[in-house]
């Protein structure tokens, strides 16, 4: 019985491809309650309103599917732009998108991408 849960285990965890984004919330006070429209392979997949904080940003983390050849364009929409971005799994499997403000006003959501999970450190 414990060799079979072992195994059960083992396949779960190896037998489940995904991508593990992570979505920085902001520190600027402009950027509170920010919708941000979640698209895989243009197909929507997730919403996420972003939370303003003025301590140390913290982190919605999401998992999305992937298909077997592991190429997807990830976007985002925020207002009226979208935001493209082409992702290969297992390269960059682990996902961290921060949307913050530009010196002349506009928005960007800009993501890094790794094949290891992040650490963050406090």
């Amino acid at each position: 019985m414990k060799k079979f849960l072992v195994v059960l285990i083992v396949l779960s965890a190896f037998g489940c491809k995904k991508y593990v984004v992570s979505f920085e919330q902001p520190t600027n006070m402009k950027l509170d309650n920010l919708k941000l429209e979640v698209l895989l392979d243009k197909k929507k997949v997730q919403d996420i309103n972003l939370k303003a904080t003025n301590a140390m940003p913290e982190y919605e983390t999401a998992e999305l599917p992937i298909s077997d050849d592991g190429k997807h364009l990830l976007q985002f929409k925020v207002r009226d732009t979208t935001f493209s971005y082409e992702i290969k799994y297992p390269e960059e499997r682990y996902i961290i998108v921060s949307a913050f403000l530009k010196n002349n006003g506009k928005l960007h959501v800009g993501i890094l991408k790794q094949q290891y999970s992040f650490r963050v450190q406090r």
